[in-house]
């Protein structure tokens, strides 16, 4: 869930065509906005992007369930036979249901949450977020193209100075 809040807040929008967000607009009947819009959400996550990585007070997270309060509830629509947490209703409006997804997951990260890190790109010029899921939690690009052009630019700033 917190890789959909990274999405919205890096696009500004959910790509309804992509795994992710199609999968969970489709297990929980919601329908994307025609034209992409999320309203005011995309920014209000970025700052709560911002805000966790910093590791600032989460007052975009406190606006987040305010604005979008989650409605928690079990579910086990899955047909596995197991029961699970929701924090949106099926088939409520796509913003309103990213809204109170992205909330409360936000806010069990600024609790501390210890199985998700954010991270926000190295990279010069790019101000993207990430979800750090690797081993040892140092992740520092948000794309391998990143972490590329960080180090062509590296070793070409050291051919230049050794040349």
């Amino acid at each position: 869930m917190v890789r959909l809040a990274v999405e919205l807040a890096n696009t500004g929008t959910l790509d309804q065509h992509g795994d992710l967000a199609a999968t969970f607009f489709a297990e929980h009947e919601v329908t994307p906005p025609p034209d992409g819009d999320y309203g005011e959400l995309p920014d209000l996550v970025r700052t709560a992007l911002a805000q966790s990585v910093d590791g600032a007070a989460p007052d975009a997270v406190h606006r987040l369930l305010r604005d979008y309060p989650p409605e928690m509830h079990l579910s086990d629509h899955d047909g596995l036979g197991g029961w699970h947490i929701h924090f949106s209703r099926n088939g409520t409006p796509a913003e309103r249901w990213a809204g109170q997804l992205i909330a409360a997951q936000l806010a069990l990260v600024a609790a501390g949450d210890p199985t998700v890190t954010l991270g926000r790109c190295a990279a010069a010029g790019c101000q993207n977020y990430f979800v750090d899921q690797s081993r040892n939690r140092t992740r520092r690009f948000c794309s391998n193209a990143c972490a590329s052009r960080t180090t062509v630019a590296a070793h070409r700033a050291r051919v230049a100075k050794n040349s």
